[in-house]
């Protein structure tokens, strides 16, 4: 009885060390992003997941136009703009694994 009481404690305590290494600052790093996205305007300079730089020139409900050069813009769904590259490679790391 003892032996099968000690196994359920191991396990909840290996959940709660998971859940706080893992799950939490990941749920904390996408709130961060996502209140990155809503603050976006016209003229922030933004890198996006597939690694194309340019500035916003058009806010739109669920995608940004983006200038990548001069008269060259693209639209961009809002979930893959990052605010540097290191945030979009460290998403992109989360989502892999």
């Amino acid at each position: 009885m003892a032996q099968g009481m000690e196994s359920i404690v191991m396990i909840v305590l290996l959940v709660v060390v998971f859940y706080f290494f893992m799950i939490r600052p990941q749920q904390k790093r996408q709130k961060e992003i996502k209140k990155f996205r809503e603050g976006l305007q016209n003229g922030d300079r933004v890198v996006t997941a597939g690694g194309i730089y340019g500035k916003i020139r058009g806010v739109k409900e669920l995608a940004f136009v983006i200038e990548i050069a001069n008269g060259v813009n693209i639209t961009v769904d809002k979930n893959s703009v990052y605010p540097s590259a290191e945030v979009a490679a460290s998403d992109a790391e989360g989502k892999e694994k």
